[in-house]
C-alpha cells in the first residue's frame, strides 16, 4: 500500500454540513484511508492508497458533489471572492423583489386580480432564481444522505410557495378560511437566509485574514547576485541553498538566510510580534517575509522556499485551523441527525394541528415555521469559527497553536515544568572565570569543538578569544549526554564534565579545585570540571543570565493556580539558586534527558502537565506532556514535538496562550449554549405550543429572520477573539 497525503482547498461549501457531506461520501470510497474537511478554512486533508484511488478520482468525486477543488490557495481566494460577489448580488436582488412584493400586497396600487398575478410572478423569481442555491445544494445533500439546512429552507419555502400558487390558480380547492397566500413569507425567508449567508461568509473571510496576510508577506521576486557579481531579478521560490541575494532598504527579505555583508534594522513584527526593528549584522539570521527598514545587506540562502520559517508557520496554521477539538465532534454528531429530526417534528406538528385540532391554516403555518426556524448551522459553526479566530489571533501575537485540541486541556493544567538553559535563561552561556592553566587550552578547545552543546560552544569561544587554536584532531572521543565528554589524546585520558561524570570515573577532586567550584556555585554559576589521567586540573565557571520576563511569568502562573517546576540537568546548588531567584519551590536537578521524560510521567499521575523547553533533549518531555510548549529559537525536533510554538521567544506569551485558550473555550461554550438554547426554545415556539396558553403563533417570516441571525450571532461572537485583550 502506497500512502499519499493530499491537501486541497475546496470552494463552494456553504455550511458545516457541506464539509461533513464530503467527508462522509469520500470515507466510503475504497482506497480513501481518511478524509478530513474543514468548512471554516475551506481546506481538506486526504490520505489515499494511490494503488486503489487516484488524485484525479478524488478531484472528480469532489466535483460530482458540487464543489470545486483547488490546489492553489490564490485560486481558492479568487473563487471565494467571485462566489461572495455573486451572493451579494443575489441577496440585493432578493431584497429588492421582496420589498416589491410587500408594496404590491399592501399599497393597493393595482386591482386585486392583477396584484396576485404580479406577486406570483415576482415571488417565482425569488423562489427559483434567488433561492436556486438552496434547491441545488439541498438535492445533493439528500442524494448523499447528508441532510443540512438547505433541505429545511427548500422544503419550508416550497411548501409556502406551492400552497400559495394553488390558492392563486385553483382557489376552489380550498374553503374560504384557507385561501391565504404566503408569497411574502417565503420571499422574506429566502432574503434573510441569503443575508445570513452573506454575513457568515464575510465573517469567515475575516476570521482567516491573518493567514492571507502571512501568505502575502514573502516577496515574489529576489535580487540574485550571480558568480560575476551581477544582479538579476529571479522568482524567490527558485532560490537555491547558498545563493546570494541583495536586499535593499525598504525591501522584504525573500528567504531565510545569514547576512554575509552589511547590516540593517529588520522589522520582524509580522513573524514574531516584536514591535521594534531588530538590528542585524554579519552572521545574524534573517527570516523570509521580514522587512529591511534601513540598510543594504547581502544574504546567503540557508533554506529553500518550502522550508523557510514563514512557509512552516503558514503550513502549521492551515493544519491547525482545520483540526477539531473533542467538544466539536459532539456538536457535529448532533448536527447530522438534526435535519431528519426537524422534518419529523414538522410533519407531527402538521398532523396535530390539522387532524387533532382541525385547524389547517395553523397546521401549515406551524409546520413551515418549524422547518424554517431550526438551524443546524449554528451548531456546526460553534466550534470551527472559534478555532479559526483563535489560531489567527495567536499567530498575530507570535503564538503558533499547532494542536487546537490542547485548548480544552489547558484549564486543567496544574504543573508548568520549565527547562532552564535557553528557556528561563537567555541560553547565551559564557565562561566567566577559570582556574585552568592556559597550556591546556588548545587541547580542551579541540575536544569541545566536536560537540554542538551550548556549554561546549561557550568554552570554545572563550579559548578562541584568548587566541588559541582549536584544530587538534581527536580520534577517540565519547560525548555523554547530560554529563560531558571523555576523550583520549596521546595516551592521555581527558574528561570534561559535571561532578557526576567525575564520580562515575572515580576521579578525586583536588581540594583547591573543589573550593573554586563551591565559590562559583554560590553565584548560581554552572561549572565544568576538567581532569587528565584521573586528576583534576581545574574547572570553567559558566554564566547564563535569566530572561527579562522569567520572574514575571512565574508570578503570573502562580496567580492562575499553576505550580511552576524547574527541571534541569544542572547541579543541585545552581538549580536551587536559580529557583530561588525565580520564586520556584519545586526543583528537579541533575536530571538526564531520559529522566526528564520520567519526571513528566510521574507528575501526570497527579494532574495535567505543561512542559516548556527548547532543546533536542527536551523533545520527549514536550511530546509526553499534556501540553508541550517550545520556543522558536529551539531545535527543529523540539518544535515538531510541541503543541504551541512561541515564535517571538517571549515567556509572557505562555500566559497569553493560557488566556487565549480559556477565552476560546468560553466562546465555544457560549456558541454551543446559544445554538442549543435557540433550537430547544425556537422549535416548540414555531410548533405553536404557546398558542393554547398565550395565543402566540410564530409567523414563518419571523422564523426565517430568527434562523438567519442565530448562525450570524455565533460567528460574530467568535470574532470577538480577534480583539480580546490577552
Amino acid at each position: 500500500m502506497a500512502k499519499e497525503k493530499i491537501n486541497l482547498n475546496i470552494s463552494g461549501m456553504t455550511c458545516v454540513n457541506c464539509s461533513g457531506g464530503i467527508e462522509k461520501f469520500l470515507n466510503k470510497k475504497k482506497g480513501v484511508i481518511s478524509a478530513n474537511v474543514s468548512f471554516a478554512s475551506s481546506e481538506g486533508e486526504f490520505i489515499l492508497d494511490d494503488t486503489l484511488y487516484s488524485k484525479e478520482k478524488l478531484f472528480n468525486d469532489i466535483q460530482k458533489l458540487g464543489y470545486k477543488p483547488e490546489e492553489d490557495l490564490k485560486a481558492l481566494e479568487k473563487e471565494q471572492l467571485l462566489s461572495f460577489s455573486k451572493l451579494r448580488k443575489t441577496f440585493i436582488l432578493s431584497m429588492t423583489l421582496t420589498l416589491a412584493i410587500f408594496c404590491l400586497s399592501f399599497l393597493n396600487i393595482f386591482s386585486h386580480e392583477l396584484t396576485k398575478y404580479l406577486v406570483f410572478f415576482i415571488a417565482s423569481i425569488v423562489q427559483f432564481y434567488c433561492g436556486f442555491r438552496f434547491y441545488k445544494l439541498g438535492i445533493k445533500s439528500v442524494i448523499n444522505r447528508n441532510y443540512d439546512m438547505n433541505v429545511l429552507v427548500a422544503l419550508g419555502t416550497s411548501a409556502a410557495y406551492f400552497y400559495s400558487s394553488i390558492v392563486v390558480f385553483l382557489p376552489s380547492l380550498f374553503p374560504e378560511n384557507l385561501r391565504f397566500v404566503y408569497f411574502d413569507g417565503a420571499a422574506v425567508i429566502i432574503t434573510f437566509v441569503l443575508l445570513g449567508r452573506y454575513l457568515e461568509e464575510n465573517s469567515k473571510l475575516k476570521a482567516s485574514d491573518f493567514l492571507k496576510k502571512l501568505m502575502n508577506l514573502a516577496p515574489v521576486n529576489a535580487n540574485l547576485v550571480d558568480e560575476n557579481k551581477n544582479i538579476k531579478t529571479v522568482l524567490a521560490r527558485e532560490l537555491k541553498l547558498k545563493d546570494i541575494v541583495l536586499v535593499k532598504s525598504g525591501e522584504k527579505i525573500p528567504t531565510d538566510g545569514l547576512i554575509i555583508e552589511g547590516n540593517a534594522d529588520i522589522d520582524t513584527s509580522m513573524i514574531t510580534g516584536e514591535s521594534m526593528p531588530v538590528f542585524k549584522k554579519i552572521g545574524d539570521e534573517v527570516l523570509s517575509g521580514t522587512l529591511n527598514s534601513n540598510g543594504v545587506i547581502k544574504v546567503k540562502v540557508s533554506k529553500e522556499s518550502a522550508d523557510t520559517t514563514l512557509s512552516k508557520i503558514i503550513t502549521l496554521l492551515k493544519t491547525a485551523q482545520s483540526r477539531q477539538i473533542p467538544i466539536s465532534r459532539f456538536a457535529d454528531k448532533i448536527a447530522n441527525i438534526f435535519v431528519p429530526t426537524v422534518i419529523v417534528i414538522s410533519i407531527v406538528t402538521f398532523l396535530i394541528w390539522g387532524l387533532m385540532f382541525g385547524d389547517f391554516q395553523k397546521a401549515i403555518i406551524a409546520s413551515i415555521s418549524v422547518l424554517i426556524i431550526s438551524c443546524p448551522c449554528a451548531l456546526g459553526l460553534a466550534t470551527p469559527i472559534a478555532i479559526v479566530s483563535s489560531v489567527s489571533r495567536g499567530a498575530k501575537e507570535g503564538i503558533l497553536i499547532k494542536n487546537p485540541e490542547i485548548l480544552e486541556e489547558i484549564k486543567a493544567i496544574k504543573y508548568a515544568v520549565f527547562d532552564k538553559t535557553g528557556t528561563l535563561t537567555k541560553g547565551e552561556i559564557t565562561v566567566s572565570k577559570t582556574n585552568i592553566d592556559e597550556k591546556y587550552f588548545e587541547l580542551i578547545g579541540s575536544i569541545e569543538s566536536y560537540s554542538e552543546h551550548p556549554i561546549s560552544k561557550a568554552i570554545v569561544n572563550f579559548i578562541k578569544d584568548k587566541n588559541y587554536d582549536v584544530n587538534k584532531e581527536i580520534k577517540d572521543i565519547d560525548i555523554i549526554p547530560g554529563k560531558g565528554i571523555k576523550a583520549f589524546f596521546n595516551d592521555d585520558e581527558i574528561i570534561l564534565g559535571n561532578k557526576k561524570l567525575l564520580d562515575e570515573n572515580d576521579i578525586e577532586i583536588d581540594k583547591k579545585h573543589e573550593e573554586f567550584y563551591l565559590e562559583e556555585l554560590e553565584k548560581s554559576n554552572g561549572l565544568i570540571y576538567v581532569a587528565i589521567n584521573k586528576k583534576t586540573i581545574g574547572s570553567f565557571s559558566l554564566e547564563d543570565k535569566l530572561k527579562e520576563d522569567a520572574i514575571k511569568v512565574i508570578e503570573e502562573l502562580k496567580l492562575l493556580n499553576i505550580e511552576p517546576i524547574l527541571l534541569t540537568g544542572d547541579n543541585n546548588i545552581t538549580a536551587q539558586k536559580i529557583a530561588e531567584k525565580l520564586g520556584i519551590k519545586k526543583v528537579y536537578s541533575e536530571v538526564l534527558p531520559t529522566q526528564k521524560y520520567e519526571v513528566i510521567k510521574q507528575l501526570q499521575e497527579k494532574s495535567k502537565v505543561m512542559f516548556i523547553g527548547d532543546g533536542i533533549n527536551d523533545a520527549p518531555s514536550i511530546k509526553q506532556a499534556n501540553i508541550g510548549i517550545t520556543l522558536n529559537s529551539g531545535s527543529d525536533i523540539s518544535k515538531d514535538a510541541g503543541d504551541i510554538i512561541l515564535v517571538n521567544n517571549e515567556l509572557m506569551s505562555i500566559i497569553k496562550s493560557i488566556n487565549l485558550s480559556i477565552e476560546t473555550m468560553n466562546v465555544v461554550k457560549q456558541n454551543l449554549f446559544w445554538a442549543f438554547a435557540y433550537n430547544i426554545l425556537g422549535i416548540p415556539l414555531a410548533a405553536g405550543v404557546l398558542y393554547p396558553i398565550f395565543g402566540l403563533m410564530l409567523n414563518p417570516m419571523y422564523a426565517g429572520i430568527a434562523m438567519s441571525f442565530s448562525s450570524v450571532s455565533v460567528v460574530l461572537n467568535s470574532l470577538r477573539l480577534k480583539i480580546k485583550k490577552l
